[in-house]
């Protein structure tokens, strides 16, 4: 006789169904797992072994055959203990056979029988919900599992309750979502001294989610107004956060089943490697901007990351997507983040100060820059100037907008975009705007369609930089509260593009 029940394997934000089945037959004694296990799916046995001595239970003297359909499809990973343990409890006729037939499950077991919480319950909830099942998964796990509302989620501290539960004798509670975290940020955009252009400029920024690229002398302010830009970015919607909460699933980054409506902040160091970044590695893992999927990827010393990373960077900009193609996956996550980059002006920092600089300015200057593709700058709707403040300037009290007051402008300006995207599920800020809509709320009056062509004549524009400039320009009409693109509006856009040193 054959017992099964259910689990999943993880396909980048995917969970693919995964048939646990287990035959109990005459033979010497084994424990055989088959199916394509990677090591931790074959060091099961030994844990289930372990954990039914805890609960009294004896494995017979016979062949015990585990195996894992599709065949062909790769297993990782330890939540594969609890379906294992459930269709051989099954077939020992420890519990029923339709109670294990009819739920999905995942959890690692220890050796005293207890569940422990694994990464990806919220994937695989919406797969047991897309299939009817019920999902049976840790305690630790069934809050963060629960927010999938179509889905019964039961949590279980340990493979005992579960039993108990599948045998009706002490049936255990559904479980309920987790808390949603308010976003929380103590740094206010009152606290930079002075840079209001880089005030305005990050304003604009976070309004239609567009990427920006700051550079200046170093301690001007970079990473210090980087640092603000979560203060005034909208919450997620609800659609935006269980989006985000898929990747960081994967990931075991859910802080106990709690789904944060923050947006979230990725700040990886400049040795990072392809596949932190871009994702890959074991399993073709979600990276960085993957993680920062509706958020904000912060980039400091931006030319100081490996060329070929930065590369890396162009397709997923323009897509909202990236491709992990390794030999044995081909997984695509979505990373529609928002890149804000920083950078110095050489690699002493000091080229403008001629008393500070060193003795290869301006060459300097341009070699450092330079290890930024032309391609890649392009891609920046934003590229500011962050001069030193006066040391005599910081004692000067706080200047500008709070970033409350910020955020109620921001907020504002995204919902203005809301509206306009409302027929098209696709496109949620200005940066997504292209071909028949961007002529059709993106085109200048004639004052600023003029001026617009004389620049783009002027300084070479590519395609890419003119569509850049008018999407920036919509943002900033937006902001203004203005149905309809006007010449300052695109002046202030262009201002954006082409007065840093590295303007293109």
């Amino acid at each position: 006789m054959v017992s099964k029940t259910y689990s999943v394997a993880f396909q980048g934000v995917e969970a693919q169904l995964v048939e646990v089945q287990c035959a109990v037959s005459p033979g010497l004694p084994a424990f055989a797992i088959v199916g394509l296990p990677d090591k931790a799916v074959s060091e099961a046995r030994d844990r289930i072994r372990a954990a039914l001595t805890a609960l009294a239970i004896a494995l017979p003297s016979r062949r015990i055959t585990v195996n894992l359909s599709p065949a062909d499809l790769p297993k990782e990973g330890s939540h594969f203990d609890l379906p294992i343990a459930l269709a051989l409890l099954a077939a020992l006729d420890i519990i029923p056979d339709d109670a294990a037939e009819g739920a999905v499950s995942l959890g690692e077991l220890s050796l005293d029988a207890r569940l422990i919480p694994v990464p990806g319950a919220l994937p695989a909830a919406m797969t047991a919900a897309a299939e009817d099942r019920a999902l049976v998964c840790p305690e630790g796990s069934g809050a963060e599992a629960a927010w999938v509302g179509d889905a019964q989620v039961i949590g279980g501290a340990s493979l005992s309750d579960v039993v108990r539960h599948f045998t009706g004798q002490s049936p255990l509670p559904q479980a309920q979502p987790g808390e949603v975290a308010a976003p929380v940020t103590h740094r206010d955009l009152r606290d930079v001294k002075g840079q209001e252009r880089a005030k305005r400029a990050l304003e604009i920024t976070a309004a239609g989610r567009h990427h920006a690229l700051f550079v200046g002398t170093p301690g001007s302010g970079k990473s210090m107004l980087a640092a603000r830009l979560p203060g005034i970015l909208p919450p997620l919607s609800p659609i935006e956060a269980l989006e985000t909460s898929m990747i960081h699933s994967l990931s075991g980054l859910l802080d106990e089943g709690g789904i944060s409506r923050a947006r979230p902040f990725r700040e990886p160091h400049h040795t990072a490697s392809m596949a932190a970044i871009v994702g890959g590695g074991r399993g073709a893992k979600p990276g960085e901007i993957s993680l920062a999927h509706n958020g904000v990827l912060f980039m400091d010393e931006f030319p100081e990351f490996p060329r070929a990373v930065l590369e890396t960077l162009r397709q997923p900009i323009e897509t909202g997507e990236v491709m992990v193609a390794r030999a044995n996956a081909h997984v695509t996550y979505p990373c529609r983040f928002m890149l804000i980059a920083a950078a110095n002006l050489c690699k002493c920092g000091y080229l403008p100060d001629p008393g500070r600089a060193c003795s290869r300015a301006p060459a300097c200057g341009d070699d450092y820059i330079g290890r930024v593709s032309g391609p890649l700058m392009d891609r920046f709707d934003l590229r500011i100037d962050v001069p030193p403040v006066a040391f005599r300037d910081l004692d000067l009290p706080a200047s500008g907008d709070s970033s409350a007051t910020v955020a109620a402008r921001v907020a504002a300006a995204r919902d203005t975009q809301a509206a306009r995207f409302a027929a098209r599920p696709d496109l949620r800020q200005n940066a997504d705007l292209d071909g028949p809509l961007l002529a059709e709320t993106a085109t200048p009056d004639a004052e600023g369609q003029a001026l617009l062509s004389r620049v783009a004549d002027r300084f070479g524009l590519s395609a890419r930089g003119y569509h850049r400039v008018l999407r920036v320009a919509r943002t900033i009409a937006d902001l203004d509260g203005s149905a309809q693109v006007r010449q300052p509006h695109v002046a202030e856009a262009l201002s954006y593009r082409l007065t840093t040193p590295i303007a293109a």
